[in-house]
């Protein structure tokens, strides 16, 4: 053989070493990767199952929260609302006491008023102060209730009497003793009444 020959026959056996050195060596660096990779899925998988969870619990908290909300809301639209009653009920439980403790004086105006009197201008002075009063019952809402005349309610008459022969309806109030009054819808004081029979 040759030099030449040899020489190539040498160059042959080196590029076929070095290329299977080579895949050897690309085979190795092959395997280290594939387990990056598969470290790096892990990590991504895991990351994402905490995102996942932190975003559970932070929907629960939210869920939470607004929940609190609507129950303080609800709690203090109660409050709210039964204060504005609680109000209204003082108030008109307050107005009910005034004009009740008003009532004798009044009852006792219009009898004077009803009594002889001499004194033209002492009687005028004693109607103005009527009209007045009555203003001031008018402005407060307070109404007499019907009752001469009227059908017996026991809601609102109080009856001490009966009375046969009269030019009244059976059931029906034929002389009232003491006005009643109401309060808008509340009754002050009933009417005491005699009925009909």
């Amino acid at each position: 053989m040759d030099i030449n020959e040899e020489l190539s026959e040498s160059v042959k056996e080196l590029q076929e070493d070095i290329a299977e050195e080579a895949e050897e060596a690309a085979a190795e660096a092959d395997e280290p990767q594939e387990e990056v990779l598969s470290e790096d899925e892990d990590d991504a998988v895991s990351e994402y199952n905490d995102t996942a969870s932190q975003f559970a619990e932070l929907e629960e908290s939210l869920h939470e929260a607004n929940d609190k909300y609507v129950r303080l809301f609800a709690e203090y639209d109660n409050y709210r609302k039964r204060t504005a009653k609680e109000k209204t009920e003082t108030y008109q439980n307050a107005s009910v006491q005034c004009i009740e403790k008003l009532l004798p004086v009044i009852d006792s105006f219009e009898r004077s008023l009803e009594a002889e009197c001499s004194d033209e201008n002492f009687k005028n002075g004693m109607q103005m102060i009527w009209g007045q009063m009555k203003d001031f019952l008018t402005k407060m809402n307070v109404t007499e209730v019907e009752a001469l005349g009227a059908e017996f309610d026991p809601n609102v008459h109080n009856a001490i009497q009966q009375l046969d022969g009269t030019d009244y309806a059976s059931n029906h109030v034929c002389q009232v003793f003491q006005k009643g009054y109401m309060l808008g819808d509340k009754l002050v004081r009933p009417a005491m009444v005699a009925v009909a029979v």
